[in-house]
């Protein structure tokens, strides 16, 4: 099993550069990938952002679902990154849910991000966050 880099996602999930994106789709198809939080992080950034293609929450999620659910494809903590991707949907950072998701076998999770703090009560009200 072999880690893959973002920008092997975005090619894929793009498809803006053609020679790029053979070559992705062609790695994705015959290799057994790992994705990381952290590469799904950057990924959300690059496909949402206005400085990378500026898509909506939806098309982003519905991207990231796409290439996490190819037969040879597997994600770390799939569990807390789909439920990570449910509260981008509704409004939460995609880097805030991912955090709320990772500390859920904590005891809770601290930040002083009052907005932060006011969307996890707003959409996790199970997941205890303590506002420093």
């Amino acid at each position: 099993m072999i880690a893959i880099d973002t920008n092997i996602l975005v090619r894929y999930a793009v498809k803006d550069d053609r020679r790029q994106t053979v070559k992705a789709t062609d790695f994705l198809k015959n290799n057994q990938c790992r994705i990381l939080k952290t590469v799904l992080l950057e990924l959300v950034w690059v496909l949402s952002s206005t400085s990378g293609y500026g898509l909506d929450r939806r098309i982003t999620a519905e991207r990231i679902r796409h290439v996490c659910g190819l037969p040879t494809v597997s994600v770390e903590d799939p569990a807390g990154v789909a439920q990570a991707l449910v509260l981008y949907e509704q409004g939460m950072d995609f880097g805030d849910a991912l955090h709320l998701t990772s500390s859920n076998l904590l005891t809770g999770f601290a930040t002083f991000d009052r907005r932060l703090a006011q969307k996890a009560v707003q959409l996790i009200p199970e997941q205890p966050v303590t506002l420093l």
